[in-house]
């Protein structure tokens, strides 16, 4: 009669033992990789969307206002030229000054209008004029990077855009100045300047370049412009 003899594995109890905690490990590395790939799909689709608003950004008119704060505080002419469209913005000065000071009979029969109008010196001393006012008012913009200032443009100037064109007005330190931008190209452009500040040294330069012979005409401008440019 045969003898039945029991054996015991242990090897295998081992391994039975063993299993348990692997399935358990290979469970919380499937979770941690899951959420590894949620926070990759987020920071990936913040990047991107983060990507595409600066982008979308440096299309309009508030960039392009950045660059000019930024342009002017670092005095980098080449680069505020090619923000300011100064003919322009010096033909309208011209016509803002002409419109508030009523032409008169003097004024009409012995001052050529062309003579009160863009000559050289007249579009030098608005060019000069409006960097300093825009430094004077942008200061605080000083050493700051681009991006920051980018970004803080929203906050001192109301732009309402149409189309390819902007008005813009800015507040900075109680003064307010008014401005027109033109799209151009992948820039926006100044085209229009309102500021009476700067209207009135303005007309002051204007009065100037009258011819010596129109002096009575230099004082009856003097006297309507200080009635309407305080």
């Amino acid at each position: 009669m045969k003898r039945n003899r029991i054996v015991i594995d242990f090897d295998n109890k081992e391994v039975a033992r063993a299993q348990p905690g692997r399935k358990s490990g290979g469970g919380i590395g499937r979770v941690l990789l899951i959420i590894a790939v949620i926070l990759l799909l987020v920071v990936g689709g913040l990047g991107a969307g983060g990507y595409f608003w600066w982008r979308h950004y440096q299309s309009g008119p508030a960039y392009s206002l950045a660059l000019l704060v930024d342009a002017t505080q670092r005095n980098d002419m080449q680069a505020v030229d090619s923000i300011l469209d100064n003919d322009k913005i010096a033909a309208d000065f011209v016509s803002q000054i002409r419109a508030r000071v009523p032409a008169t009979a003097l004024w009409a029969s012995q001052i050529d209008p062309a003579k009160i109008s863009l000559t050289p010196k007249l579009k030098d001393t608005v060019h000069d004029q409006l960097i300093k006012q825009l430094q004077e008012l942008t200061d605080v913009a000083a050493g700051k990077p681009l991006v920051i200032i980018a970004l803080a443009v929203p906050h001192f100037a109301d732009i309402k855009q149409e189309n390819n064109t902007a008005h813009v007005t800015v507040s900075l330190k109680d003064e307010q100045i008014q401005l027109t931008m033109l799209a151009q190209g992948d820039r926006w452009r100044v085209v229009a300047v309102q500021d009476d500040k700067l209207a009135k040294m303005i007309a002051q330069a204007m009065i100037g370049n009258l011819p010596s012979n129109g002096s009575h005409v230099q004082d009856e401008l003097q006297r309507q412009l200080d009635k309407l440019i305080k």
